[in-house]
């Protein structure tokens, strides 16, 4: 049995709130740097609604100057197990 590691969403998305405030960015400069017209999926990412597409990711990591391992919560306790 393998077992994989799990994003845990909801850690991850309150991490990215506090990376991007211990950035000093808002929201509103985050939507702009996307080219989203609305807020909301940055809203979905912090309240670990949503994540970020790789791309996404990758963008936003450079953007708050951290790794991308440093913006995702990996559960340790919460594993999927995949049988062969």
């Amino acid at each position: 049995m393998f077992v994989m590691p799990t994003i845990d969403m909801v850690a991850t998305g309150k991490n990215i709130e506090m990376l991007r405030k211990a950035a000093g960015i808002s929201v509103r400069d985050l939507q702009d740097v996307f080219g989203f017209g609305t807020p909301q999926a940055i809203y979905k990412w912090q309240h670990g609604a949503a994540m970020p597409t790789i791309d996404n990711l990758v963008v936003l990591a450079a953007v708050l100057q951290v790794k991308i391992d440093d913006i995702l919560i990996v559960d340790e306790e919460i594993q999927a197990k995949i049988s062969a």
